[in-house]
């Protein structure tokens, strides 16, 4: 039972790495456009938040967001590698520092920010409201930890920091498959199930896309996966 448990937990760390990078890779391919001049304002996101464009402070926080989040999402990945962590101590600090600081000091606040503009109404707005204050306190948690040289709880509650970054993904993983699901089975909004259709689908995706994504590291924490990079737990 050990050795398939022990098993289970590998090929589960390989199957999260490999998604981690596609998703590192994809968000990178999403903000990239918006960050070649002429830093267009009409393209794909904004193409729905012209109103929000003419906010200097909105948009502010969107490039800035896009950009800290691809480069915590980047630096968050080389947390999960333990041949890093045990060969490579230093370049783990580096890492996590990055990884902490700019998603304190900046991907957070400015999510928050943007969050008050989301689209769906004042539910999905309090679902992105939520989830930026989530994403911050989770990442504060594994700073505070740390310094408290508390390896185990530092490494739980870095999961569930990079989990609620996942979130982005998640929530353009769910809309893709609910589009699917409407295509292929030939259902036409509004005439079909609510939560298939905005903006019902849309605060669904929004609450959803976080909360389970922090559901998920839950089951990884204490199905022990921190054992796996040789922190004793208690």
């Amino acid at each position: 039972m050990q050795l398939f448990r022990a098993l289970f937990i590998h090929f589960l760390k390989i199957a999260i790495i490999f998604a981690i990078i596609a998703s590192v890779w994809k968000m990178s391919d999403i903000a990239l456009p918006y960050l070649q001049s002429p830093y267009p304002t009409n393209i794909d996101f904004l193409q729905d938040k012209q109103a929000e464009v003419q906010l200097t402070h909105w948009l502010i926080a969107f490039y800035i967001h896009i950009t800290t989040s691809a480069i915590a999402l980047a630096m968050g990945l080389l947390q999960f590698s333990s041949s890093i962590l045990q060969q490579f101590p230093r370049v783990h600090r580096l890492a996590g520092m990055i990884y902490v600081g700019s998603i304190l000091l900046l991907a957070a606040p400015t999510g928050l920010v943007m969050g008050f503009y989301g689209e769906g109404g004042i539910l999905a707005q309090i679902a992105f409201v939520c989830q930026a204050l989530a994403w911050w306190g989770t990442t504060y948690m594994a700073y505070h930890h740390i310094r408290q040289h508390n390896i185990a709880l530092h490494g739980a509650w870095i999961i569930r920091s990079y989990a609620v970054a996942m979130s982005a993904i998640s929530l353009r993983g769910i809309s893709y498959l609910l589009y699917w699901l409407r295509e292929w089975n030939g259902w036409v909004c509004p005439d079909t199930y609510a939560i298939l259709c905005h903006p019902t689908s849309y605060i669904f995706i929004a609450w959803f896309s976080w909360i389970f994504n922090w559901l998920v590291a839950e089951v990884l924490i204490r199905m022990g996966i921190l054992r796996y990079y040789g922190i004793k737990t208690a």
